[in-house]
C-alpha cells in the first residue's frame, strides 16, 4: 500500500449529506455546519468561496473544491454579496432574521434552492463528511483550507453522473452516493502531492522518491513489523547513512520516529472497531502488549488508548477531538513540474 492509499482508506463517507442546491443570484450562503470536510462542485455557474480570514477563491464550472473544516466560510455569487442563508451544524437553513428555510426551499430529493428558475441560476452539488477516521485525520491535518481541481484536470463524467444520481431514490442510494463522493475527493487529492507548488506536506510528496518512495511503502505495507534503518535500507538497495541522511531531508524526521506516528495513527483507527481491545491492536501494529501501546499512544496523544476510545478524558475528548488544523490558504492545483532525484 502506498502512503496516499492509506490515507484515503480513511476518508470514507457513510452516509454522507449530499444536496444539489439551486441559486438564484444575488446570493451567498454561509456555511456553519462544522464539517471536517466538504467537496462541492458547480454544474451550471459560478460561484466564489470566501474562507474566514482567507482570501476569495472563484469555483468555476466543472472545478472540484475540497474544503476542510471545521471553521465556518462563506459560498457566494459574488464576494460583496450579503448572506442570505446560513447553514447550521445540523444542516438546518436559516436567514439571518432568524427563519427556517429548510423545508420550506426543499425543491425534492436532496434538492434545495430557489423555486423559480432561470438562466442565470447556479446549481452546485456538494457533499459533507460527518467524521474522516483517524487516518483521514492525518490526511485533514496537511490540507490547505481550500484545494481546488480545475475543471480541465476534473472527471467531468464522474460529475454527470453524481448529478443524475444525487437526485434519485433507487434502492441503495445512499451507498451508490457515498462512494461517488468518494472517487470525487479522490480524484482530487490524487492530484494534489505531485502539482507544482501544491504545498503537500513532504512525506505525502516524498513517495515519488527514489529511495525514501520504496522505504515508505514498505514501512505502511508492514507497520507490525519490527523495522530498523538498517534492514529498510537493505531493502531498497541504499546504505544505511545514505536512507537515513535521505529520509530526514526529504520527510522531515527519521524512520523510526515516521514509523511511530504512522503505527499510532492506525492504533487510533482500529480502536473504533466494535470488537477492538487494546492487545489485540497493540499486536496488529507493531507493540509487543497493550502496556507498549497505552506508554507510546499516552506519550504521543496524552491519554491512554482507552480513554481515546471511549471519550472520557473530558469535554471534546471523542474520537473525532483534537484535530489538528492544516496550514490554511487556498491551494489551485496545476500541472506537476519534474522533480529531480537521485540515489544518495
Amino acid at each position: 500500500m502506498d502512503m496516499l492509499t492509506g490515507l484515503l482508506a480513511g476518508p470514507q463517507a457513510r452516509g454522507a449529506f449530499l444536496l444539489k442546491s439551486v441559486l438564484n443570484p444575488p446570493w451567498a450562503m454561509r456555511i456553519e455546519d462544522r464539517a471536517p470536510l466538504s467537496v462541492a462542485t458547480m454544474v451550471r455557474g459560478s460561484a466564489w468561496m470566501l474562507p474566514d480570514g482567507g482570501e476569495p477563491v472563484l469555483i468555476a464550472p466543472g472545478d472540484v473544491a475540497v474544503v476542510r473544516g471545521p471553521d465556518p466560510y462563506t459560498v457566494a455569487d459574488a464576494p460583496d454579496t450579503p448572506v442570505t442563508v446560513t447553514v447550521g451544524p445540523d444542516q438546518r437553513c436559516s436567514t439571518p432574521e432568524g427563519e427556517d428555510v429548510t423545508e420550506s426551499m426543499a425543491l425534492g430529493v436532496r434538492t434545495w434552492g430557489a423555486a423559480h428558475q432561470h438562466a442565470g441560476s447556479a446549481v452546485m452539488l456538494s457533499g459533507t463528511y460527518q467524521a474522516p477516521s483517524e487516518i483521514g485525520r492525518r490526511l485533514l491535518g496537511a490540507l490547505p483550507t481550500i484545494l481546488v481541481r480545475p475543471a480541465r484536470a476534473a472527471d467531468a463524467t464522474l460529475i454527470d453522473l453524481l448529478a443524475s444520481e444525487i437526485s434519485s431514490e433507487e434502492p441503495g442510494q445512499e451507498v451508490v452516493l457515498d462512494r461517488l463522493l468518494d472517487l470525487l475527493l479522490i480524484g482530487v487529492l490524487r492530484a494534489w502531492p505531485s502539482a507544482a507548488d501544491s504545498g503537500a506536506p513532504a512525506w505525502l510528496r516524498a513517495q515519488s522518491d527514489p529511495v525514501v518512495g520504496p522505504a515508505l511503502r514498505l514501512l505502511h505495507e508492514s507497520p507490525a513489523h519490527g523495522w530498523t534503518v538498517e534492514e529498510l535500507a537493505v531493502r531498497v538497495g541504499v546504505s544505511r547513512a545514505s536512507l537515513a541522511r535521505r529520509f530526514r531531508e526529504v520527510v522531515g524526521e527519521p524512520p523510526v520516529g515516521y514509523l511511530t506516528g504512522w503505527r499510532l495513527a492506525l492504533a487510533a483507527d482500529m480502536l473504533r472497531e466494535p470488537d477492538a481491545t487494546v492487545e489485540r491492536v497493540a499486536r496488529r501494529v507493531g507493540y509487543g502488549s497493550a502496556f507498549a501501546l497505552s506508554a507510546a499512544f499516552k506519550r504521543v496523544r496524552g491519554m491512554s488508548p482507552q480513554t481515546y476510545r471511549t471519550g472520557t478524558a473530558g469535554p471534546g475528548a471523542g474520537p473525532d477531538a483534537g484535530l489538528v488544523p492544516g496550514p490554511g490558504g487556498t491551494v489551485v492545483l496545476s500541472p506537476p513540474q519534474a522533480r529531480p532525484s537521485g540515489r544518495g
